[in-house]
């Protein structure tokens, strides 16, 4: 048994997003043989929370635990580095933005639905000050051309944002977050007709040219459906994740799967579910599942990702939209509040941490130890029988 044979096999093990195997994507870290039959494989992910992790350990057991004299298969994991990554994107033929721009963003996280109407503008407003809560820098890019609303939402209107010294563009900044919106540079309540083109060249300016500074997450609000925008994204931002927001309803359901087939196509990582108006909760505390039950749960099991959240529908939570306001700072007591900030936290958890490092003391000299006290006279007599 050889090296050379393992890898052989590993080529029946194909990559389910990309739809090409792990030896040819160069996923294949190291191979180990041991004693007795037992081999080690080390497999790198895209990031540390893939969802299609189980496939892997699953699929890289059976292909090498086939080959003759095999009696144990150990499958290990981590993660590529940026230099990998490029270097996979540029194999898969993928575009890339320019040195520089969003460099100092370390996640981005698409907001995307499959049809409009389930609140995804409302979460993503929501999301970002509940992100903003837990103490990360967050941005959001309202990418939905058509039905631009995040301006609204935080309380910005039309106002038009500058220009710094070096050419770029500096988003606006509302309750901690930085916003950019084609909104902004419209007559309030414009409408925006434009054809592919424009939308990819707005897109791409929006990207590029707006100084993000250091952000820990930048929200995209995507349009509703798997349009232009999705794609231009898709070809841009090829490490962003994709958040699908769905009702319960069934057919909301069988709508957003649409969008989950786009980002495979696109290999766009979906990390996660939220399920939005999962119930009516009234002042009262009573609730009705006026939109069904399920739908999200069914959706995450399918798709094989988490459940984020199931945010039931309130009126504070629409109020607070209109207002300008971002309910989860004015009542993070809500029903609604607490499951987006839940659904938060789920964010923050998927995201990879850096391992603290320990430091090395140099050992200090031992301190003199002091001279230990006369020992005490032993008792005499004779011991005394226990009852």
């Amino acid at each position: 048994m050889t090296q050379e044979q393992i890898l052989k096999s590993l080529e029946s093990v194909i990559d389910p997003e990309l739809r090409r195997s792990i030896v040819e994507l160069d996923m294949v870290r190291s191979i180990e043989i041991g004693a007795n039959g037992v081999i080690d494989v080390t497999v790198s992910l895209t990031t540390p929370a893939c969802p299609i992790r189980g496939h892997f350990q699953t699929s890289v057991a059976q292909a090498v635990s086939a080959l003759e004299g095999v009696t144990h298969v150990n499958v290990y994991f981590d993660v590529l580095s940026d230099t990998q990554k490029a270097a996979l994107q540029q194999k898969l033929g993928r575009g890339n933005l320019p040195d520089g721009a969003l460099a100092q963003v370390a996640n981005v996280m698409c907001i995307g639905s499959g049809k409009g109407g389930v609140g995804k503008s409302t979460l993503t407003a929501n999301l970002a000050a509940a992100l903003t809560a837990e103490g990360k820098r967050v941005g959001i890019l309202d990418a939905d051309v058509w039905g631009y609303s995040i301006p609204r939402m935080y309380g910005l209107g039309a106002t038009r944002p500058p220009v710094s010294p070096e050419r770029k563009i500096l988003p606006l900044e509302a309750h901690g977050v930085k916003v950019m919106s084609i909104g902004f540079f419209l007559e309030e309540d414009a409408a925006v007709v434009w054809r592919g083109p424009m939308l990819h060249k707005a897109l791409t300016q929006f990207l590029q040219d707006v100084a993000w500074g250091t952000l820990d997450y930048l929200l995209i609000d995507l349009p509703p459906g798997t349009g232009d925008v999705s794609m231009t994204l898709a070809q841009l931002l090829p490490q962003a994740q994709f958040v699908i927001v769905t009702t319960p309803q069934p057919t909301a359901q069988k709508v957003a799967r649409r969008s989950a087939e786009m980002a495979n196509k696109v290999s766009l990582e979906i990390c996660g579910v939220i399920e939005n108006m999962s119930s009516f909760a009234t002042p009262d505390g009573e609730r009705y599942a006026i939109f069904g039950e399920g739908g999200g749960q069914d959706l995450a099991d399918e798709l094989d990702v988490p459940l984020l959240g199931k945010v039931p529908l309130t009126m504070p939570l629409r109020e607070h939209a209109d207002s300008g306001t971002p309910l989860v700072l004015e009542d993070p007591d809500d029903p609604a509040a607490q499951a987006i900030r839940h659904a938060a936290r789920g964010l923050v958890a998927m995201a990879p941490m850096p391992l603290p490092v320990l430091q090395m003391q140099q050992a200090e000299p031992p301190a003199p130890v002091a001279p230990a006290p006369p020992a005490s006279p032993k008792p005499a007599g004779m011991s005394l029988p226990m009852a």
